[in-house]
């Protein structure tokens, strides 16, 4: 059996319980070595054999997997945050279907929500935001042009912006272009939740100034909204004046 394993944002203890029993049974352990704490190693056995995806390609990946399923192995690929994220899991999967090896999908917390976490805030505000916008921007690897982020933008929704840490000069224009006003509160959480974090609150206008008085350049997220601000409306949920299915309002 082939198990995909979402790591968490850093931290080794934010694995899922799942997640961590997977890789303590593991036979042979394929993690994206770039992102993943290696601390999260250590739950493997000693007879675990571990990969580090950073240095393979697609079929180096699918090799080592095929070879384990030949040979009865429990394998674990592990992936950065949730896999459903920017994680290249449904190409592997693709591959692993035509070759008849089973697999399963075990979730893990992404970065976005250890961010949050981190910042001690709450994306979707009443009378604020009430959507969250997960985007990157455009590098080596294209987007589509309707998902341009001078587009997303002009929603004035919340923004989490992956895999742009090192385009912020770009990334602030185009958040301007798209409707922020330069003094939308922003944050560059850099490595959510690992030991070495750093968060640095900010403006759309300043993005590129923090980035570089701080020299973050990649393992960032930005995140950008009014939510980060002081405004916002009680929720009507733990309103005492509002009914619902579960207690009836004043």
């Amino acid at each position: 059996m082939v198990n995909f394993v979402g790591a968490g944002p850093g931290a080794a203890d934010l694995i899922t319980v799942r997640g961590k029993y997977l890789i303590e049974n593991a036979d042979i352990v394929i993690y994206a070595g770039s992102l993943v704490n290696k601390e999260l190693l250590k739950y493997a056995n000693q007879k675990c054999r571990i990969y580090n995806s950073a240095l393979m390609t697609l079929e180096e990946i699918i090799e080592v997997i095929a070879d384990g399923e030949k040979n009865n192995k429990n394998i674990v690929r592990l992936h950065t945050g949730d896999p459903s994220l920017y994680g290249a899991i449904r190409e592997q999967m693709d591959i692993l279907d035509k070759l008849n090896i089973k697999y399963e999908v075990c979730p893990g917390v992404s970065s976005l929500f250890g961010a949050a976490a981190s910042l001690k805030a709450e994306y979707t505000l009443p009378d604020v935001s009430q959507s969250v916008i997960i985007t990157r921007m455009e590098g080596r690897t294209p987007v589509p042009e309707k998902e341009d982020i001078s587009l997303f933008a002009s929603h004035n929704a919340t923004m989490v912006i992956f895999l742009s840490a090192g385009m912020t000069e770009k990334l602030s224009q185009k958040l301007m272009d798209g409707g922020y006003k330069p003094d939308t509160p922003a944050a560059i959480v850099y490595k959510a939740t690992w030991e070495d974090e750093k968060i640095i609150k900010t403006t759309v206008s300043r993005l590129a100034v923090s980035a570089l008085e701080n020299n973050i350049t990649k393992t960032a997220l930005i995140i950008v909204g009014e939510f980060l601000g002081d405004y916002y409306k009680r929720s009507k949920l733990y309103n005492p004046k509002f009914t619902h299915k579960f207690r009836k309002g004043e």
